[in-house]
């Protein structure tokens, strides 16, 4: 769990990479938020959608890794489409 903190508790002074600009898909939010890691970027990101009046939000990060930080943003996006599609709202529970 600290490590999900770091992650996405990190300060841009501590060198973390941006969240990036939000991407509408099937009624959801997607945000990727690749990291640095080793040389690499890391696959991470946020799902968000309102329900009920209420925004709920789902972090991932996956073990995939990245030259460049515009490829990490593209996989990143295309995951969470997938992620959407195969559960759906259930993401929040």
């Amino acid at each position: 769990m600290s490590f999900l903190s770091t992650l996405f508790g990190r300060s841009a002074a501590a060198g973390a990479e941006k969240v990036g600009d939000p991407v509408e898909y099937k009624g959801f939010i997607i945000r990727a938020a690749p990291f640095r890691s080793e040389g690499h970027y890391q696959t991470a990101g946020v799902i968000e959608r309102e329900i009920d009046g209420v925004r709920k939000e789902h972090r991932f990060i996956r073990t995939d890794a990245y030259a460049s930080y515009d490829e990490a943003v593209s996989f990143t996006l295309s995951k969470a489409r997938q992620i959407i599609d195969l559960q759906g709202e259930r993401i929040f529970k």
